[in-house]
């Protein structure tokens, strides 16, 4: 019952995640909002490979995004939209095919983020799929929203009408 809920919230996530890479300008992914800003393509990236998360929560009890003291793992340089909509493809499927293999009791067990080996928090799965994948996707892809319109390209629809399609 867990999995068949997450997927239908996970399904429409990623969908509005597509639109929104599928609408990213190829020739401005080094551009920045501002100099503590990610890039375009960093973000854009950061969005594609968000889901994959999604793996490491159902199939591990614990994951530390630093065990090396070194900082967090290293995102591909994806170098298109192209790339970008193709990998959010791949770590959809993989998410979507972790999701469907979970039983409701494994989506009930605590798993813990840590940083450095120092645990950050620890909730139950369910919640981490919920908090730390799927509205973690919906605030980046918010923010390529943002990059967008400051690039005056056409933002795409998430949940209904915008200023550049009010009548889909």
């Amino acid at each position: 019952m867990a999995a068949q809920h997450t997927l239908n919230a996970f399904d429409h996530i990623v969908s509005g995640c597509r639109s929104m890479l599928e609408a990213v300008p190829d020739d401005h992914l080094d551009w920045r909002p501002h100099d503590k800003s990610w890039t375009l393509g960093e973000l854009a990236t950061h969005v594609a490979m968000l889901p994959n998360w999604t793996v490491a929560t159902l199939t591990m009890s614990e994951f530390d995004i630093d065990p090396e003291g070194d900082g967090p793992p290293q995102n591909p340089e994806l170098e298109s939209s192209a790339e970008l909509v193709a990998a959010l493809d791949r770590s959809a499927t993989a998410a979507r095919e972790a999701i469907e293999a979970t039983s409701d009791e494994t989506f009930a067990g605590p798993w813990t983020l840590k940083v450095a080996g120092e645990a950050r928090f620890t909730l139950p799965k369910a919640a981490v799929v919920r908090s730390f994948v799927l509205d973690h996707l919906i605030h980046h892809r918010a923010q390529l929203g943002v990059y967008l319109r400051l690039l005056d390209v056409p933002v795409p629809q998430m949940f209904g009408p915008t200023a550049d399609f009010p009548d889909m």
